[in-house]
């Protein structure tokens, strides 16, 4: 993995630890669903949370180590019934400062892998303010084509967003 450390996160006892960063990244970009103090998540919502994705086999959570302190998280859910569990959405956040040293790519291969190993996986989405457009970039790296528009999807600070909705076919 280079300079850090990948792991898929099965231990409640890393609610707090996965807490602490989601509050960090809040107030590094405006490129997430949420933003500082809006999570809303309890330490005990997020070990439900992580025990969820642990006994799923259409769902992951990958965080990134560096140091034994935590710098990136992907989380996948996939759907609930049986028509759709093939498909899922992802969200990724890597802390501003280890931006473009290769973490969310490790992450999304790591995805993508996994996806194509549990041969249920058949379909990952994922949505992205129409404006990042290196967000955008990594992830047609990666195969992902955009599949419409959301208009105005965020409203931060007063103005509205648009997302770009991305989706990638696994075979």
């Amino acid at each position: 993995m280079g300079r850090f450390l990948l792991f898929v996160r099965r231990k409640k006892n890393d609610a707090l630890v996965v807490l602490e960063y989601i509050n960090k990244v809040s107030t590094e970009s405006d490129n997430l669903t949420f933003g500082e103090c809006e999570f809303g998540i309890t330490e005990d919502e997020e070990v439900g949370i992580i025990e969820t994705i642990t006994k799923s086999d259409n769902q992951l959570m990958l965080c990134a180590f560096i140091d034994d302190k935590l710098v990136g998280q992907l989380v996948f859910r996939g759907g609930s019934r049986l028509r759709i569990r093939h498909a899922g959405e992802f969200g990724i956040t890597v802390l501003q400062a280890h931006w473009g040293k290769g973490i969310g790519s490790e992450m999304i291969n790591y995805l993508i892998a996994w996806a194509k190993e549990t041969q249920i996986i058949r379909k990952i989405n994922l949505r992205v303010r129409s404006d990042n457009q290196q967000a955008i970039s990594l992830y047609r790296k990666f195969g992902f084509v955009s599949e419409g528009t959301i208009t105005r999807e965020f409203l931060i600070n007063g103005e509205f967003y648009d997302s770009i909705h991305m989706g990638l076919e696994i075979d």
